[in-house]
């Protein structure tokens, strides 16, 4: 069970990003799959990172998963964390335990404390882009259309400042108005923030958002000083998600012992894959703080591995379900999971229950394009002559 051989696939998607996945293959042949989390212009930065810890990988056994991902951060990070670092580890960390459900014959959730449900809830996400509040609503009624009970979407315009301007708010506030005259009041509306607003605004916000019935607010304030989000958690009567931005079990630790969350939304292929994530969850669940994993990533490997965890942990509430991305990661695979109607079926299958096809993944390469160019100086708050817009 050593490993032998450990090769990256960037996927180009034509989307918002591209995916990166990691294929481990040990000295007998079986092989798992990885997937590790990247941003816009950074696929390559983690790839290189897998690739430069390879050479301390590769001879070790698969089994010892815990150990080597310490390894790899004490001595080939010497304890220096990042983002890009823990999502190649969480590559390689996901694909070892593929590989051990191949090996034992078993689905990896049978592995790591066996189903505490049947099937996994899934949110949709991926889907909101528009320009305008009525397009985006249509896309809101396709995406129940398609059998989704929960969808996530960020409604303010403008750039990803600190403060808001009243119009943007004025139109926020509008579009999940509109959201919610059109779904009816049974479908759960979940806001996105992204991290934006110092806490006043988004005490504000929230409070203005509470009249819609909406089921989160996430990541209202900046996670790295999460004294800010545990003072609009203390404000506003929604439930508060953070953790998408949060990499370490030090930093899960600390948002816990601030009160600052309700809900969690860890994301399994940046925080050191499947193990972190079971830790996360075990330290969430004594503080009565529910799971509701982040999964900015594939349909196939990361969605695997995110529905794995969540069929054991007790504090489990739903998982994040990509849209824009469904179709091409049908097109690349040999086996995939059954997403119906906003559900999940936990596959019975050895290992992951997922597997692509390496050359309809070289089909598409990555490219090195930008969708959607940074912002100028004079694009910055304020200026003459603003429209909100979501574009």
């Amino acid at each position: 069970m050593k490993i032998a051989r450990i090769e990256t696939f960037i996927l180009g998607t034509g989307s918002s990003k591209d995916l990166l996945f990691c294929r481990v293959e040990t000295e007998d042949g079986l092989y798992g799959w990885g997937e590790a989390y990247v941003t816009q212009g950074k696929e390559p930065v983690v790839a290189e990172c897998i690739r430069a810890m390879s050479p301390h990988l590769i001879g070790r056994s698969a089994f010892n998963i815990r150990h080597t991902g310490q390894v790899m951060y004490e001595d080939f990070a010497i304890k220096r964390g990042s983002p890009e670092l823990s999502a190649a580890w969480s590559a390689v960390e996901i694909a070892s335990w593929d590989i051990l459900g191949k090996r034992t014959g078993l689905p990896v959730y049978n592995l790591i404390g066996g189903a505490s449900r049947e099937r996994v809830r899934v949110y949709a996400n991926g889907w909101s882009r528009g320009t305008t509040i009525e397009e985006g609503v249509e896309r809101g009624l396709k995406v129940k259309a398609m059998g989704f009970t929960a969808a996530k979407f960020d409604p303010f315009p403008g750039p990803w400042r600190s403060f808001v301007d009243r119009r943007d708010e004025d139109f926020a506030i509008a579009y999940v108005r509109a959201m919610r005259e059109a779904l009816g009041p049974d479908f759960e509306l979940l806001i996105e923030a992204h991290r934006r607003f110092a806490p006043s605004h988004a005490i504000r916000i929230g409070q203005r958002l509470a009249e819609f019935g909406i089921d989160w607010y996430e990541e209202p304030c900046l996670s790295e000083n999460i004294e800010l989000v545990a003072e609009v958690r203390r404000a506003v009567p929604i439930p508060i998600v953070t953790g998408e931005a949060i990499y370490t079990r030090e930093a899960f630790f600390e948002c816990l012992s601030r009160r600052a969350a309700d809900i969690l939304n860890p994301d399994i292929c940046v925080i050191g894959g499947i193990t972190a994530m079971l830790d996360i969850a075990a330290m969430a669940q004594p503080q009565a703080v529910v799971m509701a994993p982040h999964n900015y990533n594939s349909t196939l490997v990361g969605l695997a591995a995110t529905v794995h965890v969540s069929a054991v942990i007790p504090n489990f509430r739903i998982a994040e379900y990509f849209v824009n991305f469904a179709d091409l990661c049908q097109d690349i695979s040999k086996q995939s999971l059954a997403m119906r109607d906003g559900w999940i079926d936990l596959p019975t299958s050895p290992g992951l229950g997922v597997d692509l096809d390496v050359e309809k993944l070289r089909a598409h390469p990555h490219q090195e394009t930008t969708h959607r160019g940074f912002r100028q100086y004079w694009e910055e708050y304020p200026r003459e002559g603003y429209t909100p817009s979501l574009r």
